[in-house]
C-alpha cells in the first residue's frame, strides 16, 4: 500500500464509516465473517470515488480475492465470487434451502 492516501485522517475516517455502517461483517452473502478489510469496489486508479458508495467491508479471504496487485491489476477483475453462488449470493443449487 504505497499510496500515501491510506495513512491519512480523511482515510481513516472513511474506513471507519464503512466498518461502522457494515456493522464490522464481511459483505460478501453467506460469508458472514468479521471485516478487517475495506476495499474500493470500484479501484481508486480507474476513477473510482473515494466515498461511502464506493467501499465495501471484507474478511481477509474475501479482500484476498479481489487484491490488486503492483500492475495495478485487480485478480478476480474486482468481482467477488462465492462457491456454490451467483454473483448476487444466491445458492445455484434449487433445492438449497435457500430457494425454497
Amino acid at each position: 500500500m504505497s499510496d500515501p492516501f491510506y495513512k491519512g485522517p480523511e482515510w481513516r475516517a472513511l474506513r471507519a464509516a464503512a466498518l461502522e455502517r457494515d456493522r464490522h461483517t464481511c459483505v460478501v452473502p453467506g460469508c458472514g465473517r468479521r471485516a478487517t478489510h475495506v476495499d474500493h469496489v470500484k479501484s481508486r486508479r480507474q476513477g473510482g470515488a473515494d466515498a461511502l458508495h464506493n467501499l465495501r467491508s471484507l474478511c481477509a479471504t474475501h479482500d484476498a480475492q479481489v487484491k490488486e496487485g503492483p500492475d495495478g491489476k485487480r485478480k478476480s477483475d474486482g468481482k467477488l465470487t462465492v462457491r456454490g453462488c451467483r454473483p448476487d449470493g444466491t445458492p445455484c443449487d434449487p433445492n438449497h434451502w435457500w430457494r425454497r
